[in-house]
């Protein structure tokens, strides 16, 4: 063999680990997903608070600034009523009118500058105008039934903060500061009322909100009542008496912070509160958490946005290289592929190679060993013809060796693939009944064999010579494989195969199946079952071809063979022959063969219609032409024998004529039995001529000249019958 011819085999197929390498890129890419997310949610969690500690930090700040300005206001605002009241002193309602003029020009001088102040009034102890910063005479005006009056009243000489009015006398939107008159002996005299703009403040608040529509400043009464608020309140809304917002006033504490939804406008907030001095007043500012949460929110997103593109760029590339993976794997799948295609190609051709020449060698073998045979049993027909004498029993132990050596002939042929087929229709269920006994007889005795068929089985066609053969080449295998006894049953039923199930096309079979309880095989037993010459049976005790002939009986008949086997569980060998569509075998009556004659006996009388006939016989093999020619001489028949194809061919140019061509196939020389077959349909149409061969390609050949064709090795009366019924083309 060419050392070359195997180099391949040695090579080791590099390796690629695509699954590691995958789940690489898959972690990566996990990673680079998860860890921005990480890292924005840190981010986003941390930016979160920070935008709420600001929003705390702007409130208080402002709430800061707030109360700076109010205190301010109001510590002017509480200068100006002490001046006042200094100024009037004791002075009654009618004193206090008699110098309304010059009390008009004092109250104007201290209200000119203020921007706050929209108007400084003293009112009676009644509750009428008495005098007026912005007008004189002073207007007919009462305020007796007004809250801040009487509560001013009540509480004197305490400042009292009355809720938003519209003024009686300034005519304009405010509050006013309220401080009741009392005499040294305790007597109400009235009240010094400051008017104070509740423009001011909204201007000033409006100011340091800086235009942030998410704040609101306010400035409130102890009570919670509303005196200010930026932005206005809508229809002069006043919070909730029972809030934590208002609760902390009525608590008198002095600072705070604290998050709730206001009862105003029901948006929530994060609000800051601070005293205004030792008034009962409070300024707090509040800032809207969906406003923080809102810019809280377009930050995270424009930070995810941009730290997206870097990631989207590495998902990207990472998609890339995964398709990139894959087609690299695809690409390198089928190159290994196509690597192990090559190999089992090279591996399968040296196969065929070998098993072509053991095949040749077989049917070589074989075909000598037939036309041994064939001399044997021609010479045992002419000793049984005439009348052998006290050597019968020896002849017919010859007999027997010679049906055993033909048996072993017709193995080593069908393994080979040169065996002739005799196909025929066969009905599976009677048919094995036929061969039961014949199977059983090679099973040892303690070994029990059952058959189990099903109802309306399908017809097959095939050599029914070889499945029986098949049949009893498993059963003595599966016999051999209980040493210690067992069971075999032989199963038949209808398959349908589908889906290239066992590697057969889709189709109906007959299914027979064999199964024993036995040793069972290993996996290695069992890839090599059905290789020739392969046996696992003690030296002298197997031939190796049991299971070969099983396999080619079935593919000659179209179908195949398979094993499964359990070690120490038992084996299973399947046959699959295809169902035969044509129609049913014809019912013959068996033929009723004559009882055998005995040495005594006269010799058959039948032979009348060959006596006289001429044979040419063709045959290379001197012994085999010696044995066929003395019993056609038996027969009555004139042979002459030639040795080749051309010598016969050269005869029957000269013009000699015969009754019957009978020729062998394979011959040397130029040419064989099939040409001088050709030769004799174009030259002599009317010669009538009949080929003998051990080689199915032989008679395949033959067939399609429409010759008759005799198997080897066959019986002398077969060749009789033929020869008596005529023999046509």
């Amino acid at each position: 063999m060419n050392p070359t011819e195997n180099g391949t085999l040695d090579l080791p197929l590099p390796s690629r680990n695509f699954a590691l390498t995958r789940r690489v890129l898959l972690l990566v890419l996990a990673a680079s997903v998860l860890i921005p997310m990480a890292c924005l949610c840190i981010y986003g969690y941390y930016d979160y608070q920070r935008r709420f500690a600001d929003a705390e930090e702007l409130t208080e700040r402002l709430a800061r600034v707030a109360n700076e300005h109010a205190l301010k206001v109001l510590d002017l605002n509480q200068q100006l009523e002490t001046r006042v009241v200094d100024t009037l002193g004791d002075s009654d309602d009618a004193d206090i009118a008699s110098r309304q003029q010059a009390l008009h020009r004092a109250l104007d001088d201290m209200s000119g500058t203020l921007p706050q102040v929209a108007a400084i009034s003293v009112f009676g102890a009644n509750g009428a105008l008495l005098a007026n910063s912005r007008w004189y005479p002073a207007p007919q005006v009462s305020i007796a039934e007004r809250d801040d009056f009487r509560s001013a009243r009540a509480i004197a000489p305490v400042t009292y903060f009355s809720l938003p009015l519209r003024g009686k006398v300034a005519n304009s939107d405010v509050f006013t500061a309220t401080m009741g008159r009392v005499s040294r002996d305790g007597h109400f005299l009235g009240v010094v009322s400051i008017a104070l703009k509740r423009d001011y403040f909204t201007d000033f608040y409006h100011e340091i909100a800086a235009g942030d529509n998410a704040l609101v400043i306010g400035l409130y009464r102890r009570d919670g009542g509303l005196l200010v608020r930026f932005p206005a309140a809508g229809n002069g809304a006043q919070p909730a008496p029972d809030t934590p917002f208002t609760q902390a006033f009525r608590n008198n504490e002095l600072y705070g912070r604290l998050q709730m939804t206001s009862t105003i406008d029901q948006v929530e907030r994060v609000l800051a509160y601070r005293r205004v001095g030792d008034f009962p007043l409070y300024v707090a500012t509040g800032y809207a958490t969906s406003a923080v949460q809102a810019r809280w929110r377009h930050n995270l997103a424009l930070v995810t946005a941009i730290a997206a593109l870097p990631c989207m760029a590495v998902w990207l590339l990472i998609a890339y290289s995964i398709r990139r993976l894959d087609s690299e794997q695809a690409a390198w799948e089928r190159w290994q592929a196509e690597v192990a295609m090559r190999l089992s190609v090279e591996a399968s051709s040296r196969q065929l190679r070998r098993m072509g020449a053991l095949g040749n060698l077989v049917a070589n073998v074989a075909h000598d060993f037939n036309n041994l045979l064939m001399v044997v049993s021609s010479n045992m027909t002419l000793a049984r013809r005439k009348h052998f004498n006290d050597v019968e029993s020896e002849v017919l132990a010859v007999e027997r060796a010679t049906a055993g050596a033909e048996s072993l002939a017709r193995r080593l042929m069908s393994v080979a693939r040169k065996h002739p087929r005799k196909q025929e229709v066969i009905e599976p269920a009677a048919w094995l009944r036929s061969v039961l006994d014949t199977v059983k007889s090679a099973v040892h005795p303690s070994i029990p064999l059952t058959v189990e068929c099903s109802a309306d089985l399908w017809n097959v066609m095939a050599d029914a010579v070889e499945l029986e053969l098949a049949l009893v080449n498993i059963a003595v295998n599966a016999s051999d494989a209980m040493p210690h006894g067992g069971r075999i049953v032989i199963r038949c039923q209808n398959a349908r195969v589908r889906g290239a199930e066992n590697d057969l096309p889709d189709g109906e079979y007959i299914l027979i199946s064999v199964t024993d309880n036995g040793e069972g095989m290993s996996e290695p037993v069992l890839r090599r079952a059905f290789e020739p010459l392969f046996t696992t049976k003690e030296r002298g005790t197997g031939t190796g071809l049991g299971l070969a002939q099983v396999l080619a009986a079935c593919e000659q008949a179209g179908g195949t063979a398979r094993i499964t086997s359990v070690p120490d569980a038992g084996t299973t060998v399947r046959l699959y022959l295809p169902r035969y569509q044509g129609p049913a075998a014809s019912s013959k009556p068996e033929e009723v063969r004559e009882p055998e004659q005995t040495a005594s006996e006269p010799p058959i009388a039948d032979d009348h219609p060959l006596r006289g006939m001429s044979v040419l016989l063709v045959e290379d093999n001197v012994d085999v032409a010696a044995g066929i020619t003395a019993v056609l001489e038996v027969f009555g028949c004139a042979v002459h024998h030639e040795e080749s194809a051309d010598a016969a061919f050269a005869l029957l140019g000269e013009g000699y004529g015969f009754d019957l061509v009978l020729s062998d196939v394979q011959m040397p020389g130029r040419m064989n039995g099939i040409d001088l077959a050709e030769q004799i349909i174009q030259r002599l149409p009317m010669q009538k001529l009949v080929l003998m061969t051990g080689y199915a390609d032989d008679i395949e050949r033959a067939k399609h000249l429409g010759v008759r064709i005799l198997a080897k090795p066959f019986n002398m009366d077969e060749l009789r019958d033929l020869m008596a019924d005529g023999v046509p083309h």
